[in-house]
């Protein structure tokens, strides 16, 4: 009886244990505070500081231990709980690590000959397009867009653009630095894309795309492969490394009356940017980047001891940033910009505002088009103050006087700008009612443009020497169009612009050409040869194509020796005993002796089109006309 009782105390026991031990496999797995080693109070920052230390230390690429990828994943899936507010409700709620379903469960697991399937290590972030991680669907570009959008606007800035694909196994190690890093870069300014594989496979082999995950920047319309490990700091800099080298200038107190000065060559306002840091912003550098054909910029390092005169003169604080912009004054700014933590927003209007010069010169129709836009609402509409003057050191306080006027009448709806004739003699010759007038004074005119084909109204003011007549009789034609349009009283077709700046297309492509070749020698440092491969079978097909002529030619030119070697005998019957070298240059035909076996081949078999000419001679009279005759018909043959 004492048996039977013990027996079934085991077997209750035995039935408890594997109850429990179901239980326990019932519950999640994943615990994401207990594998960050945080606490449930633990707040973002204090988890992302932990997750970035774990991520390092497990990486597979530099943990070899057997089960760091498994652990690098439980790391990595915990840190996406944690760092989302509604995924980490939802465990704490529910106990749930995934939004629609626990991160593993028993019943969606299945035990067969000892192999344990778990359906959710098929759950990837990008498995199903509804629940893609990080809102990749905000980012996901298609052909279309990415050809239409994209690279037009990749001009302004740069795109950082990631492949991927449902089942890519690899894009989940990426995820959390992506997501961080795009963050941060869309801020900033720089465009972001994703495109999957499985729906857009055009798109990745137009990009040149034959893996996942790649990371790829797009800048110019020109696509540059990130190669390094996928961490903040590379992809931060990837992106700088994107950008052209010479977009800001460093200026001290040595050059800082030479960056100011080129306005007038650079036809361009300058921006000075003051800061404390050894290393231009990246934001300052893709705010260049943006306004590159309207601005150019320096930057001002307030740690140097050789800027000490700068930040004395303009008397800045250095407690915060400061952005200063000139145009034709380089003594005083015409705007200034200071804040701590500068957004893109704030930094953007400010460019806005400043593209212009108070009175720039029309170097090419884009400028034009722009500074004079055409009208479309009567309300909108601008009137542009042309001055038609010459760059002679003798019109030189005329034209300063013009840009005087030009800056204390800064009101929106009038624009002023200036013109060489010698560089746009098109346009001037529409706008000059007095031809002769080009050769004499400067000349005023107003005009206003009615539609892109070229059509405007305008009339000549005033001859111009700066003088105060000249200036009160501009003032009140301008205070007369402002009530009434109509004394524009002459209409024409404008011309296009020439572009000025065409001349430095050379110095441009030569730019472009370092930067390729830039490109070129870092892919194949690489090893990226799937995508140097269009580039590399050019330059074989060059270089076999430049060996085989070579080697034609050289063939060529030896059956031509042997052709060209003397066949004929000489004048006496006898064969020519240097017949093994090439004969000089003669200046006398050579004559073939008629015989009976030259008979058949020069006369009877003579081919259509060509003639002999036969000279009947005696044994006396060979030698003296044979010749002469020789030298007659010389320029005859052939």
């Amino acid at each position: 009886m004492a048996g039977s009782k013990m027996s079934l105390l085991l077997l209750l026991m035995l039935v408890i244990s594997v109850m429990l031990t179901e239980a326990i496999q019932a519950g999640p797995e994943l615990d994401p505070y207990k594998i960050l080693g945080v606490t449930k109070s633990a707040s973002q920052a204090e988890i992302k500081k932990v997750y970035k230390r774990l991520a390092k230390e497990w990486h597979p690429d530099k943990n070899k231990n057997p089960g760091a990828e498994d652990m690098f994943i439980k790391i990595t899936k915990s840190y996406e709980i944690l760092s989302s507010e509604d995924k980490r409700a939802n465990y704490d709620l529910y106990g749930q690590t995934d939004d629609t379903q626990p991160y593993s469960s028993s019943r969606y697991s299945a035990r067969q000959d000892n192999f344990h399937f778990d359906e959710s290590f098929f759950n990837f972030p990008f498995n199903n397009k509804n629940q893609r991680d990080f809102a990749d669907g905000k980012y996901t570009l298609h052909f279309n867009q990415y050809v239409n959008d994209v690279v037009p606007d990749s001009y302004r800035r740069p795109y950082l653009i990631k492949i991927t694909s449902d089942w890519c196994f690899s894009c989940i190690h990426i995820e959390p630095v992506w997501k961080e890093v795009v963050q941060e870069m869309e801020i900033l300014g720089v465009g972001v894309g994703v495109v999957d594989v499985g729906y857009e496979r055009r798109l990745a082999n137009h990009l040149g795309a034959h893996r996942t995950p790649s990371i790829l920047g797009v800048i110019n319309g020109k696509v540059t492969f990130f190669h390094f490990a996928v961490a903040r700091e590379h992809l931060k800099q990837f992106v700088e490394d994107l950008l052209p080298q010479r977009l800001v200038e460093r200026v001290t107190d040595k050059n800082d009356q030479q960056f100011l000065n080129r306005w007038h060559e650079l036809n361009k306002p300058h921006v000075l940017l003051f800061d404390q840091v050894s290393v231009v912003p990246l934001l300052y550098k893709l705010t260049a980047f943006a306004y590159k054909d309207y601005l150019q910029f320096g930057y001002v390092d307030q740690g140097l001891s050789e800027t000490v005169n700068l930040q004395k003169q303009f008397n800045i604080n250095t407690y915060a940033p400061t952005m200063l912009v000139f145009k034709e004054n380089t003594e005083k700014p015409a705007d200034i910009i200071q804040a701590k933590g500068m957004k893109k927003q704030i930094i953007d209007e400010f460019m806005s505002n400043n593209k212009f010069l108070l009175a720039p010169r029309l170097v090419n129709q884009k400028l034009f088009d722009e500074l004079c836009p055409v009208k479309q609402f009567h309300r909108r509409r601008k009137f542009c103050v042309l001055l038609i003057t010459r760059d002679e050191e003798v019109f030189s306080s005329g034209n300063q006087a013009f840009l005087s006027f030009a800056s204390s009448n800064t009101k929106e709806v009038v624009r002023f700008a200036y013109v060489y004739p010698r560089l746009q003699q098109p346009l001037c010759d529409i706008l000059i009612q007095n031809k002769d007038s080009t050769q004499s004074a400067p000349q005023v005119v107003i005009l206003e443009r009615r539609n892109s084909a070229g059509k405007a109204l305008f009339k000549p003011v005033t001859m111009w020497n700066g003088s105060e007549e000249d200036r009160q009789l501009l003032r009140e034609e301008l205070q007369r169009l402002q009530k009434d349009p109509s004394i524009l009283i002459h209409d024409a077709m404008l011309p296009e612009l020439n572009n000025e700046f065409a001349s430095m297309f050379v110095i441009r492509w030569i730019y472009a050409s370092y930067d390729y070749l830039t490109e070129v020698i870092d892919d194949i440092l690489h090893n990226n040869w799937r995508e140097m491969m269009p580039l590399l079978s050019l330059i074989f097909s060059a270089l076999f194509i430049l060996f085989g002529t070579v080697v034609v030619q050289a063939f060529s030119d030896s059956s031509e020796d042997k052709q060209t070697k003397p066949k004929a005998k000489a004048e006496n019957g006898s064969p020519d005993s240097s017949a093994s070298s090439r004969p000089p240059k003669k200046n006398f035909v050579e004559v073939t002796e008629l015989t009976d076996i030259t008979y058949l081949s020069n006369l009877v078999k003579l081919r259509p089109g060509h003639m002999n000419i036969v000279l009947v001679l005696t044994d006396a009279s060979k030698n003296v006309l044979l010749s002469k005759f020789a030298k007659e018909v010389y320029s005859f043959t052939g």
